[in-house]
């Protein structure tokens, strides 16, 4: 698969296909996988990764995208995939994301939301500087 893909669910987390790498803030190799959930709802257990909590809680977000800033994605490198801390999920090398509920874009780097809190979901806002969002 030379294009990475990421689909939005609705209420859920980011289902992440293709190459994916995934970092900490120090840059350590977390996982290396074909397929990962990524936590969306910022109440994870295990962030980055998804636990189910956010069924639990009842998270509600929409499972729809629009976005401002479309490019045509480059190379068949690995999505390499790196949580900040206490920030969002900053993702680089070619990909597509989609919404379960509509709407796609295709990028090259990406800083997607894992507070939960963002206006502009998946995209991150800065909302995590606000919200108190906290994540080793």
């Amino acid at each position: 698969m030379s294009v990475n893909e990421i689909e939005v669910r609705k209420n859920g987390p980011l289902l992440c296909k293709g190459e994916i790498e995934v970092y900490d803030s120090a840059g350590t190799l977390l996982e290396r996988s074909d397929d990962v959930a990524l936590c969306r709802c910022g109440l994870s257990d295990l962030k980055p990764f998804c636990d189910g909590t956010h069924k639990k809680i009842a998270f509600e977000a929409s499972g729809a995208i629009q976005d401002e800033k479309p490019e045509a994605p480059e190379g068949e490198r690995p999505l390499q995939i790196t949580a900040r801390h206490n920030a969002m999920l900053v993702l680089k090398g070619p990909m597509r994301i989609f919404g379960s509920e509509g709407g796609e874009t295709t990028r090259n780097k990406a800083a997607l939301c894992r507070c939960g809190q963002s206006n502009r979901k998946p995209f991150c806002d800065l909302s995590h500087k606000v919200c108190g969002f906290e994540a080793e």
